[in-house]
C-alpha cells in the first residue's frame, strides 16, 4: 500500500500490519484502515482506503490517505481549479522537498485567488489590498498572503536566499488556511446566517 511516509520523508510501499474494515452511510461502500510499518524508517502509520464502484460489478480500492501521523491535508471541491492546482502542485513540491517550488506554487495559489474574484490589479499585493477593501479578507488573511507574496517572489526569482523545510511548512498552512477562508468558512458562515435569518422572521 503506497503512501507518503511523513518520518523519513519518503512515499513507500507500506508493510500491512493489520487491518479493519467499516461500512459508511452505504453499506455497499466499505472503507478500510490499515496499520502499516515504513519499510524504510520502520515507523508506524495508519491509512485509510476506500472500496470503489469503477464499473459494472467491478470494483477496486482507492489509493491510501494518511490518517496519521500528520494526516493529509484533503482540498476540498469547493476551490476552483485555478487554486486547487496550484496547491496540488505545492504539496507535490513540498513532498519533493523542493521547498522553494512549494513557495512559487504557494503564491501562485494566492494569484489564483485575486484572479479568481476578478481583481483589477494584475500583481498580488494590489489584488490582495483590493480583497481587503471589497472584505473578502480580513487583516490577519491579507497579511498571511502578503508574507506568502514576499516569499513566493524569493522562490521566483534567482538569488542566494533559501527556504527550508519549515519555512515551506509554514507558507503550506497558510495558503491553505487562506483558501479555508475564502472559498469554504465565508460561505458556511454566509449560509449559516441565511439559515439563522430565516428562523427569526
Amino acid at each position: 500500500m503506497i503512501v507518503d511516509c511523513p518520518y523519513c520523508e519518503s512515499k513507500v510501499d507500506g508493510i500491512v500490519r493489520g487491518e479493519h474494515q467499516t461500512y459508511g452511510e452505504h453499506e455497499d461502500n466499505p472503507s478500510k484502515r490499515v496499520l502499516l510499518e515504513c519499510p524504510v524508517c520502520h515507523c508506524t502509520l495508519l491509512a485509510e482506503t476506500e472500496h470503489w464502484q469503477i464499473g459494472h460489478e467491478e470494483y477496486k480500492w482507492s489509493n491510501a490517505i494518511r490518517l496519521w501521523p500528520e494526516p493529509e491535508r484533503i482540498l476540498s471541491w469547493e476551490l476552483p481549479d485555478i487554486v486547487s492546482i496550484a496547491l496540488i502542485e505545492a504539496k507535490k513540491c513540498f513532498a519533493g522537498q523542493a521547498y522553494i517550488g512549494c513557495a512559487v506554487m504557494c503564491g501562485r495559489a494566492i494569484e489564483g485567488i485575486c484572479k479568481d474574484f476578478k481583481t483589477k490589479n494584475n500583481n498580488i499585493a494590489g489584488g490582495l489590498k483590493e480583497l481587503l477593501d471589497r472584505q473578502v479578507i480580513d487583516k490577519r488573511i491579507y497579511d498571511w498572503g502578503d508574507a506568502l507574496r514576499i516569499q513566493r517572489n524569493i522562490g521566483a526569482h534567482a538569488s542566494e536566499e533559501k527556504i527550508d523545510r519549515v519555512d515551506a511548512t509554514d507558507l503550506l498552512d497558510f495558503a491553505l488556511a487562506i483558501c479555508d477562508y475564502v472559498y469554504i468558512l465565508r460561505n458556511k458562515f454566509e449560509q449559516f446566517m441565511e439559515r439563522h435569518n430565516k428562523d427569526n422572521q
